[in-house]
């Protein structure tokens, strides 16, 4: 039972609600700073002037073509992917009431890419917008069968029991979907970097093509927060407080596999974005869900754009996000998990 965080939750008085409010906006204010940063760096030093320029007055030249085929949709792409498994992760995390669900351990991120892999291989098909689709379908798959998995035989879905279950359908559905790219060299070649997580050579088609569904998914999250905050105190407080709960479940998965659906057909599946960002947010705000799923999508677009940002910058690599992000996120994990204890049984 969760009775100290509840507590907490409930009793939000209003002189602690200013601190928040203005670290949330501080959050927002700074992705405009990072996104113009991100947009300069690379091969060729772009002024900031040229940048506005290039939105304004777009005059066909090399920087301008760079700007807007290159740099401008891999770092939109950046902002939504990060923005749409952060708050993914939270809305898990919120509902299952395990610390350590997200988009990635729990199998969904795996099952939306497993089925975009299958569609390339056996259907040629490469459009972003049906791509999508084929993401969202997997995705939802994959959520189901974790659930189902996760509440067989005694006690239900317990936190411990998703866990174990999204981990195993992790493993095999990346095993299978290795052994597709393996066996045939051009799906491979065409999903070569997209398979590790990546915001290289993303075409703005794709980013206006996709970045609406992802834009629905977090305009829903934040609009039923209040909803997934009843959900995350407990299946007793929540009827206690006249809530559908199988109502709200089902919408709570199905924005899970819009926003984490878009984000693997947009950048392939980036992990620890989903696990990682509601915890920092956790520590930044508290227990209350609202302000959970508020701040993970700031923050979670920021991670993503400077894990894609940073090695270019140092060093002029161009590390594939997914990759960066493993780096980064596992110590980060580690140390987030020996600053508190859960209870997984």
């Amino acid at each position: 039972m969760r009775t100290r965080d509840d507590a907490a939750c409930v009793r939000q008085d209003r002189p602690a609600r200013s601190p928040r409010g203005l670290g949330l906006a501080l959050a927002v204010a700074a992705l405009p700073v990072l996104a113009l940063w991100a947009l300069n760096v690379g091969h060729a030093a772009i002024p900031l002037d040229r940048l506005l320029a290039a939105v304004t007055q777009f005059d066909a030249s090399r920087e301008h073509v760079i700007l807007w085929e290159v740099r401008l949709p891999r770092m939109l792409a950046g902002l939504l992917v990060g923005a749409q498994l952060a708050v993914a992760g939270a809305i898990m995390q919120a509902v299952t009431a395990n610390p350590l669900a997200s988009p990635g351990l729990l199998g969904i991120n795996a099952g939306a890419a497993f089925a975009v892999v299958l569609a390339i291989a056996l259907a040629g098909i490469d459009g972003a917008g049906t791509l999508m689709w084929f993401a969202f379908l997997g995705a939802g798959a994959a959520a189901v069968t974790v659930y189902a998995l996760g509440s067989a035989g005694r006690g239900g879905a317990t936190p411990l029991k998703l866990a174990l279950a999204g981990a195993v359908l992790t493993a095999f559905l990346a095993s299978l979907t290795t052994v597709i790219l393996l066996r045939d060299q051009t799906t491979l070649d065409n999903v070569r970097l997209w398979s590790v997580g990546s915001l290289s050579g993303r075409p703005m088609s794709a980013v206006l093509t996709i970045g609406p569904w992802g834009l629905a998914g977090l305009l829903g999250a934040v609009l039923t927060s209040g909803p997934i905050m009843t959900l995350s105190l407990g299946s007793d407080l929540s009827r206690t407080l006249g809530q559908n709960l199988v109502l709200w479940r089902a919408i709570s998965a199905a924005l899970v596999v819009l926003l984490a659906g878009a984000a693997v057909a947009l950048a392939g599946p980036v992990g620890f974005i989903g696990l990682v960002v509601p915890h920092m947010a956790r520590l930044l705000v508290g227990p209350d869900y609202r302000w959970i799923i508020a701040y993970s999508a700031p923050l979670g677009a920021g991670l993503v754009v400077l894990a894609d940002t940073v090695p270019r910058a140092l060093s002029g690599v161009d590390m594939p996000v997914g990759v960066t992000l493993a780096l980064v996120g596992g110590p980060v994990f580690i140390a987030l998990v020996r600053r508190q204890r859960w209870n997984l049984r």
